[in-house]
């Protein structure tokens, strides 16, 4: 399959859009760029469209999708129906980096459910995957756009590194703002609950709704338990090199950081840092400055491209940074623990 990649850099370019919309109603495999990370988009009720997304990325059928839509009244037809907390979330943080989890109705295919009663919806903000969604009138399945388990794509030269040749058209719309994927928040129960952190945190969603709870379970590929969300069960976000994450008082963080670097002296070692700490680093093959840790937006956004960066370089070992878990450092270790295989060394 030859891959087309169209640069839409303006809303007035109805063209480029029409052709990405076009192609997306047609069951074509078509990338775009959200807020969060680039999608891998397919018609969403088309079993046989949504199957390619599948195909295309190794990923397993048991890990369900999101549907991304235009507007609220798209909802209406893939819900059986919209609970007012869900309704005040779509009417606060709509469109943006949250997805929402309701009972589906019978139009949804099981192969975007992974055979759940519930669906995940979510609208993205980004302009041009709007206008895209708007010119297509169709809900779109949409998961990231990277070969399963890798980091999630945040420029399309990580689309192209995964999925050339395996899709149709990719629309690059260039560097992602967000950085890690949507949060997902079930609302098909009481108190509402986070299945997983990310733009939207925990505390803003408090902040309208009261009590929400976290989902803490832990899913593995052997359990035969099909996961509500997707990012729940299997390994994601993974770079090739052996990770490690650091989490602690900052200072001790470096001094373990800088100890094993000198351990591994025979190796390829990158420090994923932080603007405050970088010059506390001495001997790593790549030191990269993910951003401020009093503006996580900076280190969300900068993460995967980090992650990805490592990939390129070839190195042995990569040894992270931790975070605090609040606000959207949830949203940062989640990525982290997942991308690691869950190794941390806390307490430092």
């Amino acid at each position: 399959m030859e891959t087309q990649v169209i640069k839409i850099e303006s809303l007035d370019e109805k063209d480029k859009i029409h052709q990405a919309a076009t192609a997306l109603g047609q069951g074509k495999l078509v990338v775009i760029p959200t807020e969060t990370v680039y999608g891998l988009g397919a018609h969403g009720l088309r079993e046989d469209s949504v199957k390619g997304i599948f195909e295309a990325k190794g990923r397993p059928q048991d890990n369900p999708l999101i549907l991304h839509v235009a507007n609220q009244d798209q909802v209406l037809d893939l819900v059986q129906a919209i609970p007012p907390a869900a309704k005040d979330c779509m009417d606060m943080f709509w469109p943006g980096p949250l997805t929402l989890i309701f009972k589906r109705s019978k139009i949804v295919p099981d192969l975007v459910t992974a055979g759940l009663e519930t669906v995940a919806i979510r609208m993205p903000s980004h302009a041009i995957a709007h206008a895209i969604l708007e010119e297509a009138a169709i809900p779109v399945a949409a998961p990231s756009a990277n070969t399963s388990g890798r980091p999630s794509p945040t420029r399309v030269s990580h689309v192209l590194e995964d999925l050339d040749g395996k899709v149709d058209m990719i629309v690059d719309g260039g560097f992602t703002d967000v950085g890690i994927e949507s949060t997902i928040l079930d609302v098909t129960v009481d108190p509402p609950t986070i299945l997983r952190p990310g733009g939207v945190t925990k505390e803003d969603l408090e902040d309208l709704l009261g009590t929400v709870a976290e989902d803490t379970s832990h899913y593995d590929a052997e359990s035969g338990t099909v996961p509500k969300s997707p990012g729940m069960k299997y390994r994601h976000y993974a770079p090739q090199a052996d990770t490690t994450v650091f989490a602690g008082n900052i200072e001790n963080v470096a001094k373990e950081i800088n100890r094993r670097i000198q351990e591994n002296k025979g190796e390829k070692v990158a420090v994923l840092c932080t603007t405050e700490t970088q010059a506390l680093y001495q001997g790593a093959h790549l030191l990269l400055d993910m951003g401020s840790r009093s503006h996580l937006e900076e280190v969300a956004k900068n993460l995967f491209n980090s992650l990805r960066a490592c990939d390129e370089a070839g190195v042995d070992r990569i040894y992270v940074e931790g975070f605090d878990f609040e606000g959207l450092g949830v949203g940062i270790m989640n990525r982290l623990l997942k991308a690691s295989g869950g190794k941390v060394v806390f307490g430092l």
